[in-house]
């Protein structure tokens, strides 16, 4: 389903001015840049090409790494379905605190967390698997051993049917992600700054 198929569900977030949502994500970029990668947030391009790959008629729990200030996240909020979940997992204080109030919608679930911890955070809340698991989060710039626990976490949360999506703007994850991970298909995305490589895991 294409993103723009599906009328938004919440139409009234209390959201910062994309002038002040812009100031936010730079002025942590430049406190903490190897946590965001980039200077500003995704363009519309990628959040489209990436999010082209849900099944939104059948993904009842989504997951996203890194939400930020949200533009993947209202998104994925505007095409989910009404009784889907999506848990966001953010380790970033400012981040965290303007997500809860810029979406405030029950389907909505901010964890002020790592993404190594994802198995222990579904696992909290009743959940077997995540039909879908999100990020934009740098790889090139986690410590190795990071990075692997949360490719590894990440594959044993998703379903049998599920998919990790995430963009880098490095093509230096691509093996990584096929030694892992028994499929795995590449794109990219030039409308982005940076130019950004997508990757659809199963």
């Amino acid at each position: 389903m294409n993103i723009n198929e599906r009328p938004p569900h919440h139409t009234t977030h209390p959201q910062l001015s994309p002038r002040r949502q812009m100031a936010l994500f730079a002025r942590n970029f430049f406190k903490h840049p190897k946590m965001l990668g980039s200077i500003i947030p995704s363009s519309p391009y990628l959040v489209r090409r990436m999010l082209n790959h849900v099944d939104w008629q059948r993904a009842e729990v989504l997951v996203e790494y890194g939400p930020g200030v949200g533009t993947f996240t209202k998104e994925i909020l505007r095409q989910m379905r009404p009784d889907a979940v999506l848990i966001v997992l953010e380790t970033n204080g400012d981040f965290v605190d303007y997500l809860q109030q810029a979406y405030p919608d029950p389907r909505l679930q901010v964890v002020h967390g790592s993404a190594a911890d994802v198995q222990q955070i579904i696992e909290e809340r009743g959940l077997a698997s995540v039909d879908y698991v999100i990020a934009g989060i740098p790889f090139s710039t986690l410590p190795a051993e990071v990075g692997e626990a949360i490719l590894n976490a990440t594959r044993q949360v998703i379903s049998t049917n599920g998919a990790f999506l995430l963009y880098q703007f490095s093509p230096n994850l691509f093996s990584t992600l096929r030694r892992i991970f028994s499929d795995v298909s590449r794109e990219f995305e030039p409308f982005n700054f940076l130019p950004a490589h997508i990757y659809h895991c199963r």
